[in-house]
């Protein structure tokens, strides 16, 4: 394991609505470490998405600390955690939620001019180079409306690494996909992490856990299991007999889980 890149200590968060209160995280402490891809599974409603959102700042805890780079997030203020998540932090979630009036490429363009100590013509070359490396060239100047939905969801995640984060947040990234993009996917997910971004991963997908070296399993708000694994081959990926082996010690561990 590398060094702790981000910790919650007793992390909790409590939605109240029509004087009801519903505790969804229950106190969590975790740490994640620098180059780790780590997988959250749980049950429906366990709180994986939550956790992900108070992590990465997008959701601010009832209570506890989240601690990035030695820094407390939980108060800090909102203008300072934009700039964070713009320039420390990547997002891929189910859906794109890629700007629809602007190109594919400028979807990945325009969050890199926010990237401090880089200039115009820099994010520009930068996201001409995430662009083929996804495979866009072709409709790199396509809206959203024009792209098909694996497109989309590789143009978020070049998006989500124009300014080379730290980490990636990534909430069920292949939930809308078909098993073709979902492997183009996570194979760029891997890729990324290869080069040294941190990804966190919320799934419901086995097949798609197993690309973590470290898999959590959530439930009822807490973390209730851990599970480390080798890091993936990429030379594998291709290998059913790789993927179904290392399938088979997810599965029996969530097994032992009650999963």
């Amino acid at each position: 394991m590398g060094e702790v890149i981000l910790e919650a200590k007793r992390l909790s968060k409590t939605y109240v609505a029509d004087g009801v209160q519903t505790h969804v995280l229950g106190g969590v402490d975790l740490q994640l470490y620098s180059g780790d891809f780590t997988c959250i599974m749980g049950p429906s409603g366990s709180g994986k998405s939550t956790l992900l959102y108070c992590l990465s700042s997008m959701d601010r805890p009832t209570a506890g600390s989240v601690i990035f780079e030695g820094e407390d997030l939980v108060g800090a203020k909102e203008d300072e955690l934009a700039k964070l998540r713009a320039q420390r932090f990547g997002f891929v979630f189910q859906a794109a939620n890629l700007v629809s009036n602007l190109t594919l490429f400028e979807n990945v363009a325009v969050p890199g001019y926010l990237k401090q100590g880089r200039s115009a013509k820099q994010t520009k070359v930068e996201a001409e180079r995430l662009i083929a490396q996804m495979g866009l060239e072709e409709v790199a100047a396509h809206l959203p409306s024009q792209a098909s939905g694996g497109q989309k969801q590789r143009c978020a995640v070049a998006r989500a690494v124009v300014n080379e984060p730290a980490i990636v947040f990534a909430d069920e990234p292949t939930g809308a996909l078909n098993r073709a993009n979902s492997l183009e996917v996570l194979d760029l997910l891997s890729g990324m992490n290869a080069e040294g971004i941190s990804v966190l991963m919320v799934t419901h997908d086995v097949r798609s856990a197993v690309r973590g070296n470290r898999v959590l399993y959530f439930e009822d708000g807490s973390v209730r299991g851990e599970l480390e694994l080798p890091a993936w081959d990429a030379a594998l990926s291709g290998d059913e007999a790789y993927v179904r082996e290392r399938e088979a010690i997810a599965n029996a561990w969530l097994s032992s889980l009650c999963w």
